[in-house]
């Protein structure tokens, strides 16, 4: 089922800006701004566009996605896989994305230990002996810290044509506010959670009783889940079927680290050679002609006072420019990579043509 393409039909005449989908979505990303999940999980992922959205948020390394239509996540699930970009300039923080098929009524372990957990649009969608057991896997089983469940508001269908019943045909019901604040009280003081209530879709002027277009329900948990509660449901096997699996690439990856490193080391021993032979230029030009000093090049401060703080001066010995690694290795991107000298060494040993001694960097100058 495409259920924002159906929403978006029924709630056109409202001309949500943006639409109510991408207000939900929205909610979502401030969310993860405010609170820094590492690990978060969208239950009733459908077409995955929430977590296309939430691979960009730097803070995240791990996105789970699950729904009980394989087929709509498969059409879709290729935004999530990396792109060449994301090989040729690795990132920092590493990011796994993994979808899986299944039923939110079933407890599964690769739904264990999530920071936050997002059901947008889902529980309308359950069958009555699902939504009995929604609660139980959602916050007793998986407790994560948050998690975030919207639902249509049923009091605002009088403002929807051509609503009169449900705005989907999937929907099993759609509550009102009294309704969805009921069962999520409940839902939260059974299993130690705090629930705030809000929502988007902001209703017409003169007709703010109806309230939000989609409720939103915030729970955070009070406290940390005992230490045996969780292990003690964890099931023996899987019950998921896992459809797409994406393992970005990263710097916390040693293959990636050091392709990194080898193009930095290179990067900034040509860009030394570059300015140092540049000065010679200019010197000697500057010896036949002193006029044309007055606006020369000048080397980079950054460069000669990382040069003397060292005290390992590049040097031309013949054809062959050397520039010592400890003063590759002053420079902050370099240094940030490797974290320690003798890490420098290690990732560029074979990669990149070294002195006899192994403590600099040569490079050809003929024809320079």
């Amino acid at each position: 089922m495409d259920k924002n393409r159906e929403e978006g039909r029924i709630t056109q005449i409202m001309k949500f800006t943006p639409s109510l989908s991408k207000q939900r979505y929205q909610f979502i990303k401030d969310l993860v701004w405010k609170y820094k999940p590492k690990k978060v999980a969208d239950l009733g992922c459908a077409d995955c566009t929430l977590l296309w959205m939430l691979k960009f948020c730097r803070c995240i390394e791990v996105l789970a996605g699950l729904d009980i239509c394989a087929s709509v996540m498969k059409d879709k699930m290729h935004r999530l896989s990396p792109l060449p970009v994301d090989y040729l300039q690795p990132d920092e923080r590493s990011l796994t994305v993994t979808l899986h098929h299944g039923s939110v009524a079933n407890k599964d372990p690769c739904m264990l230990g999530f920071d936050l957990v997002t059901c947008i649009e889902l529980i309308e969608h359950l069958e009555e002996s699902e939504l009995r057991k929604f609660p139980e896997v959602v916050f007793g089983f998986m407790a994560p810290s948050i998690v975030v469940i919207s639902t249509p508001n049923s009091e605002f269908n009088c403002l929807l044509p051509g609503v009169t019943s449900f705005r989907h045909p999937d929907h099993k019901f759609e509550w009102d506010r009294e309704q969805f604040q009921s069962w999520a009280l409940k839902a939260a003081s059974r299993y130690d959670y705090s629930v705030e209530f809000t929502g988007v879709g902001h209703p017409p002027a003169g007709m703010e009783k109806v309230g939000f277009c989609t409720q939103i329900g915030v729970f955070v948990r009070k406290h940390p889940p005992t230490s045996d509660s969780a292990q003690f449901e964890k099931p023996a096997e899987a019950v998921y079927k896992t459809v797409f699996k994406a393992v970005y690439p990263s710097l916390k990856d040693e293959k990636y680290l050091q392709h990194a490193v080898v193009g930095e080391v290179v990067f900034t021993a040509q860009f030394m050679k570059g300015s140092l032979l540049d000065r010679s230029v200019l010197e000697h030009k500057c010896s036949d002609h002193p006029a044309a000093c007055k606006s020369g090049f000048q080397p980079s401060e950054d460069l000669e006072k990382l040069v003397v703080e060292k005290g390992t001066e590049p040097y031309v010995d013949g054809s062959t420019f050397y520039v010592p690694l400890r003063t590759i290795f002053s420079f902050p991107k370099v240094n940030r990579l490797c974290g320690t000298f003798e890490k420098l060494c290690k990732l560029i040993a074979g990669k990149v043509p070294l002195s006899s001694d192994g403590s600099a960097v040569m490079l050809n100058t003929e024809g320079e």
